[in-house]
């Protein structure tokens, strides 16, 4: 008998393992993109790049914390980490 769709998605909820599968795609996005940067010259530099998905991956790491029921402790920290990041990355794109 096979797991259907709800089955699998409660297996990937449970410990939070849906997080690392998004997580391996943002790193595929991210490594594609820098591929497509280095082989045409068009889009964004690595570094702008990677610090948009920063503050995103945060944000889902905080996610995992709580799917996990870590403490309030590691929640907060990836949460200030990703607000942290977000303004490092806004201050980059105001400064052009």
């Amino acid at each position: 008998m096979t797991a259907g769709p709800a089955a699998i998605l409660s297996v990937l909820f449970a410990r939070g393992r849906i997080v690392d599968v998004i997580l391996v795609v943002m790193a595929c996005e991210a490594l594609a993109l820098i591929g497509w940067r280095h082989r045409t010259r068009r889009g964004l530099a690595p570094a702008a790049l990677l610090a948009m998905l920063i503050p995103g991956g945060c944000l889902l790491l905080a996610l995992r914390a709580a799917l996990r029921d870590a403490g309030q402790a590691e929640i907060t920290l990836w949460l200030l980490a990703a607000f942290i990041t977000h303004l490092v990355d806004l201050n980059w794109r105001w400064r052009g």
